[in-house]
């Protein structure tokens, strides 16, 4: 099985965190569910996580800069349960248009990098896309009535829109009231290392 570091553009938070959401994921599914994830970067969680769970199929896809790298990376670490990589582009509102149905949509570390109107975007165009029952899936650090979970989730969207005045550290409260606005509900809300959270809601 390749090791991680083989990876173009190797992140390493996508090691650390890998862990303990899969952890999360066998929890949560079955194990046999078609999986869209937004914005793979190097696809380090796709191989990581079709490899231990081989009856997933992976749907990863990325921005169309990104995708050149991904798909390195795909090509040299085989997995017959992931699929080739899709575009997906949140700055385009009907994202989801011509993709398969899926039960889960997941995406990990990229609300705080895109735009509030990619974000919007996101929970607008998912039910296209999303089957009856099927779940939405957010990883990554947010804040909750208006404060941060600590001080170094405080320096980090501090840093974050210094680079980008559009990123930042989410309010879980806007994004619940999106996930509402699309009819899904919220399952769980788990607490992850590194003051992150896996936010897990369901479809009607």
């Amino acid at each position: 099985m390749a090791e991680d570091d083989n990876f173009i553009g190797f992140s390493p938070a996508s090691a650390r965190n890998r862990v303990p959401i899969l952890e999360a994921l066998l929890g949560l599914l079955r194990g046999d569910e078609a999986v869209l994830e937004i914005g793979s970067g190097t696809g380090q969680h796709a191989v990581y996580f079709s490899q231990r769970l081989p009856h997933l199929r992976w749907l990863p896809s990325d921005v169309a800069q990104q995708l050149p790298l991904l798909q390195a990376n795909l090509e040299a670490h085989q997995c017959d349960n992931i699929d080739p990589p899709l575009l997906v582009d949140l700055q385009q509102p009907q994202w989801s248009s011509g993709l398969s149905p899926v039960e889960l949509i997941y995406t990990a570390n990229t609300l705080h990098i895109i735009s509030w109107a990619e974000v919007i975007s996101l929970f607008r165009g998912l039910s296209g896309v999303l089957r009856p029952a099927g779940r939405l899936m957010l990883y990554g650090p947010f804040r909750y009535n208006q404060g941060f979970t600590s001080e170094g989730n405080a320096q980090f969207d501090r840093w974050l829109k210094d680079r980008d005045p559009n990123s930042g550290i989410r309010d879980f409260e806007q994004v619940q009231a999106l996930a509402h606005e699309a009819g899904l509900t919220l399952e769980a809300d788990i607490c992850m290392p590194a003051n992150n959270q896996l936010l897990v809601w369901q479809k009607a």
